[in-house]
């Protein structure tokens, strides 16, 4: 791996306006948030959420931190509204690749192997230090995702070798996502670190998130390591 070479967001080019289809996974014990999926606009959400919070205290952990996110950067009305937004409201205090565990991002990969590639290395970190887990079964939900990359910044245009796509240290790539966020670009396209040759974006708003679906649940099975990846089935669509 090269040195950590300072780059940023202004040095990379922009993607262009395009329609891009992704693909992404969540574990199944995470169920969609149905407050962002029962209203259309930013005035139906304020007032249902100033309604339930006088009698749902669950409705915190339900709907996560809302002040992680601008309300106007919510895609309501858009199919799959709560998977699009949960990331930024239900942040990994631990942090990602592209984020020191401050804010949300919402990662989306090129294929559906490509994002159980990407899953399962991190899912396989995480299982391990998990004291006295010998055998485990986990669902994930598959997603299709549709949004458009424009203003995405292009880190295609670096070497497989640089910094930000260390296997391991993730520095260089944070100190780049924190760029990213602060100059409010929509996010990054980039190589995949953990499926050789696929594309990778991760956006810092869902709000050019166009639709996401469920199509089909991945069982990933621990036995000391993940010893198994299966297709339970495919989802019908709506």
């Amino acid at each position: 791996m090269v040195d950590a070479v300072e780059i940023s967001e202004g040095s990379l080019p922009l993607c262009k306006s395009q329609e891009v289809v992704g693909y992404r996974l969540v574990n199944s014990k995470f169920p969609p948030i149905g407050l962002f999926d029962d209203v259309t606009s930013l005035d139906e959400f304020e007032a249902l959420y100033a309604l339930q919070a006088l009698t749902n205290p669950r409705l915190r952990n339900e709907a996560g931190d809302l002040g992680l996110i601008p309300h106007n950067q919510i895609p309501f009305g858009i199919r799959g509204c709560s998977y699009a937004t949960a990331p930024f409201t239900h942040v990994n205090p631990d942090g990602s690749r592209f984020s020191d565990g401050s804010f949300g991002v919402l990662y989306i990969a090129d294929a559906l192997p490509t994002a159980i590639s990407e899953v399962r290395h991190h899912q396989e970190i995480y299982w391990k230090n998990v004291p006295s887990l010998h055998f485990e079964r986990f669902i994930f939900r598959g997603l299709k995702c549709l949004f458009n990359e424009q203003a995405c910044r292009d880190g295609l245009a670096l070497q497989p070798s640089h910094a930000i796509y260390d296997a391991n240290d993730y520095r260089a790539a944070r100190t780049l996502g924190r760029e990213l966020r602060k100059q409010q670009r929509v996010g990054l396209r980039y190589h995949s670190v953990r499926q050789t040759g696929a594309t990778c974006w991760a956006l810092m708003t869902p709000q050019f998130v166009l639709d996401i679906i469920q199509t089909t649940h991945i069982e990933m099975i621990w036995n000391g390591r993940i010893a198994q990846v299966n297709r339970l089935s495919a989802v019908p669509i709506k």
